[in-house]
């Protein structure tokens, strides 16, 4: 057992706040503009930029990004889409927003990312229409088979929501041995990231969405900002001088101000310094925990993000709990969607998805983000032994 004993509490997730963070938002703080400003712009070029996209489209959190894509695509009322039940539940709810109706289809217990074969033979059962849209999560940073969920989406009609929230950086090789970047609009009508503090782009609060489609970019400019339009080759009435605008659709007013762009740009600035550190704590865990028995880690790869580092115990509980006497805190990543009372108000129930269920009673998170120190981790491993009896 390590002789380390931690001075202060280590979460499953925190921020890294540096002196060049503190210093970009005072600088914007002076500024002429708290939003609507020109660090929004920077931030959503050079985010764009990162991930490889065409656009990017700042937003106040990820919450908000997710809504804004599914009216963007038109959800309406009664129409099906598809998502995980290993997820935070923003992902369902968006859809719920628009008046949409979300099926859950299971998950691969290796990964706990959406099965997409499940999904197949779920599109195969109905008729071609019958679903309209499915929203993949690169759950904990592994990065979902957009190749193969863009198969299904062409094969049946469905647009695709990529929720890369875990995996800014992240990447999977398609089948011609190219690396697709997360979020890289190649595959995805749109994808959607989060910059909550324990996100690998901290900014407090924070979204973003990518496209490589102008007609939905152009959409989700308009729908964030009330519906309102100054662009005066989209003006419907005669323009009346400089104060004038139209608002053309009910939007909402869903913008990221000038403040956390700034602080986004200089965490976006060494995205890839942390996504390496991620990586390496990553392999450090799985060394550690190659040989335990009863400590089994989420499959991992090699474009994984690493927002999360889960393991499945047989006594999630208890480990959970001894791990906080020791001032480990541990978290669940997630309670599964459709067993929340809402969505068992709507037909779904405990037994609908055996392996996420299966998943959810092992699964637990351990801390992981780029400040963890070395002595830090082999503190939370060695703890971890000691609850297993190894």
């Amino acid at each position: 057992m390590s002789a380390f004993t931690p001075t202060r509490p280590i979460p499953y997730g925190r921020q890294h706040i540096t002196d060049a963070d503190v210093q970009a938002v005072i600088s914007t703080l002076h500024s002429d503009f708290l939003t609507q400003g020109p660090q929004v712009a920077e931030f959503e070029r050079r985010f764009a930029q990162y991930i490889g996209a065409e656009y990017a489209v700042a937003v106040s959190n990820g919450t908000a990004a997710l809504h804004l894509c599914a009216l963007a695509l038109g959800v309406q009322p009664g129409q099906r889409v598809i998502t995980t039940p290993i997820t935070f539940a923003a992902s369902a709810n968006c859809v719920r927003y628009c008046g949409g109706e979300v099926h859950f289809v299971d998950i691969d217990p290796a990964t706990a990312l959406i099965d997409l074969q499940a999904v197949r033979r779920l599109l195969e059962s109905h008729p071609r229409g019958h679903f309209h849209g499915l929203i993949p999560v690169d759950f904990a940073g592994l990065p979902v088979d957009l190749q193969l969920a863009r198969q299904l989406a062409d094969e049946f009609g469905l647009w695709l929501i990529e929720d890369a929230c875990h995996a800014p950086g992240g990447f999977f090789t398609d089948a011609e041995g190219r690396a697709q970047r997360c979020g890289n609009g190649q595959l995805a009508e749109l994808a959607i990231f989060s910059f909550h503090p324990v996100k690998h782009i901290a900014t407090g609060e924070g979204g973003m969405i990518t496209t490589n489609r102008r007609d939905l970019y152009e959409q989700l400019l308009l729908l964030r900002t009330h519906g309102i339009t100054r662009d005066p080759g989209r003006l419907q009435h005669p323009d009346e001088g400089g104060w004038y605008y139209e608002m053309q659709e009910l939007g909402y007013n869903y913008r990221m101000p000038d403040m956390l762009c700034a602080l986004g740009l200089t965490q976006l600035a060494r995205a890839d310094e942390g996504l390496a550190r991620r990586r390496q704590l990553a392999r450090q865990y799985d060394a550690a925990f190659a040989e335990v028995s009863g400590v089994t880690p989420l499959a991992g790869a090699a474009g994984h993000a690493y927002h999360l580092y889960v393991i499945q115990v047989q006594d999630r509980r208890g480990l959970y709990d001894f791990l906080r006497s020791k001032q480990i805190f541990a978290q669940v990543h997630y309670i599964p969607v459709h067993t929340m009372p809402y969505y068992q108000q709507l037909g779904w129930q405990p037994g609908d998805f055996p392996a996420a269920e299966a998943y959810y009673a092992r699964c637990l998170s351990l801390p992981m983000f780029p400040s963890l120190r070395d002595e830090e981790q082999q503190y939370v491993i060695d703890c971890v032994r000691e609850f297993v009896g190894q």
